[in-house]
């Protein structure tokens, strides 16, 4: 068979420089098989357009030349890998070629076979961001196809039939970004924004071509539009206004505003520039004169607003994020009138492509003198960016808000402001302010309208150098949350589980949360940079963040953006920059007292060095209010330490008598914390204190109240103990050992019980200091400890010299000291001898309790535990007999247990 193949290739070829483009009509006449043509088309395929970095397919085609053109047959094996599919059906409808309509069922059709749809439908999830990206460019292109200026009425029939047949599967992809909508869940009956597109209607991909295909270009007013760039009518006339401003500009009303737009990017994608420009202008001024309705609607009703507070939203979609994309068309089609270079803005952009800086120049409107594409771009921007709009529903669709709206900043921060531009752009902010109900700047806003921080913060950068009031006034009106601020109803508070957050409460819930507060931030952060040496603006800022900001970790980073802002490296500080910041540290002090996050600890020593930068005052003012900041222990161990080291002090440059001052102030934080929570800020307190006699001795007292009153456990008793005999004040930790005891209470099989170490600690401060001492503790011992090892590691302990005592002057224990004595003391006299007895009786009690659930496995531990327990009875005189007893008496008593009494007599007879 012979094959006649004519293929039309158009790609682009970008480099780092350079971007052209190449349109070539290749012939190929051969004879051989239809797997050896379909081998050398990949080839060619491969080579053109359709090769990209991320593409993993092939294409196996065949084109049969024929009275009325050719046939292709195209299959993707990996079709949402097809990014640079999309751009080539967009190409070959600029270029009126009829094959991109067939190209565009072909991919549908096979999109529509992707195995991964029925899983994601049967669990009810979302697709992937990429998958999802995809199906929202697909189903915008069919309402490029469908509005096609140009085809016929049959071919729209069958893609009208197509369009309705997807639309009917149960795979098809909706709108919403995911398949949980399809169905009505359990949440059902929550209630929803009233403000919302009712939640039931089944919106898929595809339902706004099938909208799309019902529209036509007949319309008498629309042709005229089209047709002249001075299309206008005189003001005498009176039946023929509906259609004209009151300067005689020609509006188009007859769609809506997204579906106008939808009108413009069909004639721009099908090769109609000059005519998308036309009835762009016609939207745009129809645009204007709603608004001008609006804003006479709003003064009537402005005094009502204020007063209720509240307002609602009155578009049913909201512009960015919108499918339809109406903004972008508009600003893409005016922008793409005004580029320097040749090849204008691409009809859907490659994102692989390196960026290259845009150039536009001011093309005047025909119909309107004094105006360019250029300015009607910045407009039509600020507009939609502007408009006040509900959070849609679904992680999806938030995030397409978020995206569209940053590709829009993105476009305006390409447009370098002119004196030509700079007047719309400050008209346009003071409109936003004015805007009430309409506006996301209005004073009333909806809860649950879309911030507009991200937005705020191009037009404070963009404005500031103009006109700075306005552009303040403007970022601190998009300061606000209100999602955040509004209290929920007594009702859903009740019946809400307290575990869980409260946005996870709401209905519908914002996912992109965390991503608004960020902005936020970054809003805030600017006008804090911007105002520095500004203090009236600078309050107003603080103000606003104290306000709007509900984040501690975003109020932290804040307060450190705004300390090193104030404190450049070779240049005074600014001390009301540095002063707000310290309050924004203040306050995230004051959020996080009660709800401690990880980051605490940082807070509060990044809060010190703040204070530290601005004064001694400033320290002394957070140790004199601590209570509201810090708890006890963050202001013994970091704050007052801190706050008194020689760096800081040396830092401050203070003076002797405000050296004093400032240790005086930290010492009676420590104080104040010693009494609050001895258990953790005692040893702290007296660390402090050590300098000073009277504030040593008030902390010791505490310590001794606490312990008479069980404010504090053994283990801390002990410590501080330790600290007084490293102090060279071993009488003072003798008397806190005996105290410790009071609160100990060992069992007597806690052989590893973690105060052992502690015990055998204070036996022998007790034996170093003298008799009356040794004798005083061991009834003390002899109540709190029933372990026998423990009581038989004590009496060893006591059997030994004694160590020394340390010096008076703080040395370390064990080093020589004159009143050492070395005396040993009696076992068979007071007062070792009563300690002997309990524990020869703790030997026997321990043996009896192990005997009663011993096992086999157990009895070399026993033996073992038995040769110790002779150990401590051969310390008395009569030990021997009394340990004979007491074997005697275990193998009457046990003498069912045969082999373990047989091990017992082969150890001890």
């Amino acid at each position: 068979m012979s094959y006649v193949i004519w293929w039309q290739v158009g790609f682009k070829i970008n480099r780092a420089w350079k971007s052209w483009s190449l349109n070539c009509c290749i012939l190929w006449s051969f004879s051989f098989s239809l797997p050896g043509w379909r081998k050398l088309l990949q080839i060619v395929l491969r080579q053109a357009w359709w090769r990209g970095p991320r593409c993993s397919f092939f294409l196996h085609g065949y084109a049969v030349l024929a009275d009325k053109g050719y046939t292709c047959y195209v299959e993707i094996l990996e079709s949402f890998e097809s990014w640079y599919l999309l751009p080539q059906v967009r190409e070959m409808l600029r270029m009126r070629d009829s094959n991109g309509a067939r190209m565009l069922i072909l991919m549908t059709e096979q999109f529509l076979q992707d195995p991964r749809l029925a899983l994601w439908r049967q669990q009810g999830a979302g697709m992937t961001d990429k998958c999802r990206q995809l199906w929202d460019e697909l189903g915008a292109l069919w309402v490029c196809v469908v509005l096609s200026p140009h085809c016929k009425l049959e071919e729209r029939a069958l893609w009208l039939q197509l369009l309705k047949k997807w639309n009917k599967l149960d795979v098809c992809p909706l709108e919403e970004g995911n398949y949980s909508c399809d169905s009505v869940g359990p949440n059902s009956t929550l209630p929803s924004n009233p403000n919302r597109i009712t939640a039931g209607i089944r919106q898929t991909v595809f339902g706004r071509a099938i909208k799309a295909a019902e529209l036509r270009w007949g319309d008498c007013h629309l042709q005229k539009i089209l047709s002249s760039d001075c299309y206008g009518v005189s003001l005498k006339s009176g039946s023929d206004k509906l259609g004209f401003d009151p300067q005689g500009h020609p509006l188009w009303l007859g769609d809506a505003f997204p579906m106008a737009c939808a009108r413009v990017d069909a004639l721009r994608s099908h090769g109609y520039p000059r005519e998308a420009l036309r009835l762009a202008v016609a939207v745009v001024n129809a645009m204007r004169l709603q608004r001008r309705h609006q804003l006479e609607s709003y003064k009537q009703q402005k005094k009502e607003l204020l007063h209720k507070g509240t307002t609602s939203i009155t578009n049913l979609e909201g512009w960015v994020g919108h499918p339809l994309d109406p903004i972008g068309c508009l600003c893409r089609t005016f922008l793409e009138a005004c580029r320097t270079d040749d090849e204008g803005l691409a009809l859907y952009p490659d994102s692989t492509a390196e960026p290259k800086k845009a150039l536009y120049q001011h093309i005047p409107v025909p119909s309107s003198p004094g105006e360019s594409y250029f300015m009607l771009a910045l407009e039509v921007s600020l507009l939609g960016l502007g408009q006040q709009r509900s959070m849609p529903e679904g992680l999806y669709a938030q995030d397409k808000v978020v995206r569209s709206e940053e590709q829009l900043i993105s476009l305006l921060e390409e447009m370098e402001l002119d004196e030509r531009l700079v007047p719309v752009l400050r008209k346009q902010a003071a409109l936003l302010l004015d805007g009430g109900p309409f506006s996301g700047f209005g004073e009333v806003v909806f809860r649950e309208s879309v911030p507009m921080h991200t937005f705020a913060r191009y037009l404070f950068t963009a404005i500031l150098p103009y006109d700075p009031e306005l552009a303040y006034r403007l970022a601190l009106r998009a300061m606000r949350l209100p999602v955040l601020e509004t209290v929920l109803p007594a009702s859903d508070i009740l019946h809400q589980n307290p575990l869980d957050s409260m946005m996870a409460n709401r209905f519908p819930r914002w996912f992109i949360l965390g991503h608004l507060e960020t902005r936020q931030c970054e809003l805030a952060s600017a006008m804090l940079t911007a105002a520095k040496g500004d203090p009236n603006w600078l309050r107003m800022v603080l103000g606003s963040i104290q306000q709007n900001i509900h984040s501690p970790a975003l109020l932290f980073k804040l307060a450190q953006d705004a300390c090193k802002t104030a404190t450049p490296a070779n240049t005074p500080p600014d001390t009301t920059l540095l002063n707000i910041s310290l309050e924004l540290g203040l306050q995230v002090m004051r959020m996080t007292l009660n709800t401690m996050t990880w980051r605490r600890r940082e807070m509060v020593r990044w809060l010190v060095s703040c204070a530290t930068e601005i004064g001694v005052q400033a320290l002394m003012n957070i140790m004199q209010n601590w209570y509201t900041l810090f708890t006890p222990i963050e202001a013994t161990t970091i704050v007052a330490v801190t706050g008194t080291t020689h760096a800081t002090l040396l830092r401050l440059s203070l003076s002797s008598a405000q050296r004093d001052e400032l240790c005086t102030c930290a010492r009676t934080l420590a104080l104040q914390c010693a009494m609050k929570d001895p258990q953790n800020c005692a040893l702290p307190a007296l660390t402090l204190c050590e300098k000073n006699h009277a504030a040593f001795e008030a902390a010791y007292q505490i310590v001794l109240d606490s312990a008479a009153s069980a404010g504090m456990g053994h283990s801390h008793l002990f410590t501080v103990a330790r600290y007084m005999e490293h102090r060279g004040l071993p009488v003072r930790a003798y008397k806190l050992a005996t105290l410790a005891f009071s609160h100990l209470s060992i069992a007597f099989n806690q052989d590893t019980h973690p105060a052992l170490n502690d015990v055998l600690w204070a036996c022998s401060l007790s034996q170093s200091l003298g008799k009356n001492e040794l004798a005083a503790i061991v009834p003390l011992v002899i109540k709190s400890v029933q372990c026998a090892p423990m009581l038989s590691d004590i009496l060893h302990r006591w059997s030994l010299p004694p160590p020394a005592l340390a010096s008076l002057g703080g040395g370390r224990r064990g080093t020589s000291s004159a009143g050492a004595g070395g005396k040993l003391f009696a076992m068979d006299k007071a007062p070792l001898c009563q300690l002997l007895e309990a524990a020869m009786a703790a030997y026997i009690s321990t043996t009896h309790s192990r005997l009663t659930h011993i096992s086999p496995r157990h009895y070399g531990e026993f033996i073992e535990f038995l040769g110790k327990a002779r150990e401590t009875f051969l310390m008395a005189h009569d030990g021997h007999r009394r340990f004979g007893q007491f074997l005697d008496n275990l193998k009457q008593t046990y003498k069912g247990k045969k082999k373990l009494m047989l091990l017992v007599r082969e150890r001890f007879g």
